[in-house]
């Protein structure tokens, strides 16, 4: 990033290696203060009308007002009121009422809080730590100095000191160490190589974010030609984020007015090593935010088989404003290039438990967005002092099994933490999270968290399956497990995907979708079905038990007691063997 600072769409991005205020009086004399009291003022004149007409009454222009009011705060920086008014009395209109004028720098700083507020460093080779230090401690000097600021600016305008304290993120809520770094890139990918890598993330949780879009549309078709053959992104405005997806390296470059979800996966992927990359060639490569002058959303991928990766793209565009929409299409192509391997890639949750009677299960539940995966693992979680004595997650959306060569079965997640619904977690789960958590519009209707929930050697480790179970949202029924002893019903059931849409998507009713995951085994099937054949084959030799799992989410009033009914049934079930 070479620009100083940047403001848009509600997120400030402050280069550090660019220019670093080390003390009050550069901050109050910064590009980026001025602005931020800019837009603020602005914010001012639309959402706050009768605090905006106090002023502007007597500054008369926005120019007026927006200078005066940086000025101002600048000289109550080093003397006080009556000093100030002593000097240069047309900052008299700021205190006819100072309780007006406290009430404006209370706004003032709450909009600057509720920005989303990264700092950037670039260091230009590869480092030993030393500026990893640094960097935590200009970070943290930063959020005192604003702090700071803010409190002198209140203590001196009221007379008298403040008698409580709180300590909050008031500088940046995150930061990012960027490092140049040579990849194998092909010809027709130069374009993309002046953009650093992330090396290092800082997170201020819990990190809220405001987007414009709370649900995914759609799925991923495949496209003809490469998006993103000499495309040439700009240092300016361009991220990369090395990610393990699985066993995948991907090459996630996301724009900067989409920061929010490029943080978040901090908390989903595994972030790459430098020695991961280095000299390598990815995987995959994701373009997440490109400027291609359509209006519409286009979202799709593409075959490289001359280099052998797999290209997503997402153009800019409001409707892509959504998590949903960075994790899927990674996920789409982790599950392609996981199906050309022979593996089977699984939409579904996977955790390994130790019952107090020392039973230990691997269990997977499959079903699509909504189906009930991530509500079973919590209820799983509400009953763990019951029946639990250990529980690992190894996948919590998506995973894939893996054909040994000596027959058996080895299942693998792709992620490190879980993106989901904040009304599906137990209010205690989800409040002892809030130190973790990266979150997206709190306050709507799907409201979502993404949060660590596993470790990347974990979810690489490998793990034998005893329970391939299908997650049925729709149907209210007594008995909540049942096992399949024929293999073509089962294969039936779980290839016909079916669940009642709830909300995550804009899907409404029951809708069906191959193999429950549109995210490769649809645009894939061909391919799919032969592998579904092959692996339901080996689990029914093996001997695992394959079933259907009703967690009765999408039934009214069942949300929270289906799945837990369910869990208590296969914890009994597994107790008598």
């Amino acid at each position: 990033m070479l620009q100083e600072f940047t403001l848009n769409r509600g997120r400030a991005i402050i280069n550090f290696t660019s220019k670093y205020c080390d003390n009050r009086r550069k901050i109050l004399s910064s590009y980026a203060y001025g602005r931020v009291v800019e837009s603020f003022i602005l914010h001012l004149k639309k959402d706050n009308p009768i605090i905006y007409d106090a002023f502007i009454e007597d500054f008369k222009t926005d120019d007026n007002l927006i200078n005066s009011l940086m000025e101002v705060i600048r000289f109550l920086s080093v003397c006080d009121v009556d000093e100030l008014l002593a000097t240069n009395n047309k900052y008299a209109p700021f205190f006819k009422d100072r309780d007006l004028f406290l009430e404006l720098v209370e706004l003032l700083y709450h909009y600057w809080r509720r920005m989303e507020r990264i700092a950037v460093v670039h260091n230009q080779r590869q480092g030993e730590g030393l500026q990893n230090v640094r960097f935590v401690q200009a970070y943290e000097l930063f959020n005192e100095l604003i702090l700071s600021i803010y409190r002198r600016t209140k203590e001196v305008v009221n007379g008298f000191a403040s008698h409580v304290y709180r300590q909050t993120t008031a500088g940046v809520n995150a930061g990012l160490i960027l490092n140049d770094a040579p990849w194998n890139c092909p010809i027709e990918y130069k374009g993309l190589s002046s953009i650093p890598f992330i090396d290092s993330i800082i997170i201020n949780p819990p990190y809220v974010s405001y987007t414009k879009k709370n649900t995914r549309d759609g799925i991923f078709q495949e496209h003809i030609s490469n998006p993103v053959s000499h495309m040439i992104l700009s240092e300016d405005e361009w991220f990369l984020y090395p990610a393990k997806v699985g066993d995948l390296l991907a090459f996630v470059y996301f724009h900067k007015d989409f920061m929010c979800h490029g943080l978040g996966l901090a908390n989903l992927f595994e972030l790459a090593k430098p020695n991961e990359y280095i000299g390598k060639k990815p995987d995959m490569i994701y373009i997440f935010g490109y400027e291609d002058g359509h209006e519409e959303k286009r979202t799709f991928y593409h075959k490289d088989r001359k280099n052998d990766i797999l290209i997503g793209y997402a153009n800019y565009s409001d409707e892509i404003d959504y998590f949903g929409y960075m994790k899927k299409m990674l996920l789409t192509l982790h599950n392609i290039k996981q199906m050309e391997r022979g593996n089977l890639p699984i939409h579904g949750a996977m955790v390994n438990i130790v019952l107090k009677n020392s039973r230990v299960a691997n269990i997977i539940i499959m079903g699509d967005s909504g189906a009930g995966k991530s509500e079973s693992l919590e209820a799983f979680r509400t009953l763990n002092e019951k029946y639990i004595r250990h529980m690992r997650v190894i996948f919590d959306d998506m995973g894939y099994l893996k054909l040994r060569e000596d027959g058996s079965i080895r299942a693998y997640g792709t992620e490190i933490g879980a993106f989901v619904r904040t009304d599906d977690l137990d209010p205690m789960y989800a409040f002892s999270q809030l130190d973790r958590g990266i979150y997206t519009n709190p306050d709507k209707i799907n409201a979502r968290v993404t949060i660590p929930i596993s470790t990347y050697e974990v979810i690489s480790k490998g793990f034998p399956v005893d329970y391939f179970l299908y997650a049925n949202n729709y149907e209210d029924v007594a008995q909540k497990i049942s096992l399949f002893e024929n293999m073509d019903d089962a294969i039936k059931t779980f290839e016909d995907g079916a669940r009642r849409a709830k909300g995550t998507t804009t899907e409404t009713g029951l809708v069906t979708s191959y193999f429950a995951n549109p995210f490769g085994p649809v645009q894939e099937r061909e391919l799919a079905e032969g592998l579904v054949r092959k692996y339901f084959a080996a689990l029914y030799s093996t001997g695992v038990k394959v079933g259907e799992m009703h967690t009765s989410l999408a039934v009214e009033g069942q949300s929270k007691t289906g799945p837990r009914a369910a869990a208590e049934e296969l914890f009994s079930m597994i107790n008598e063997g």
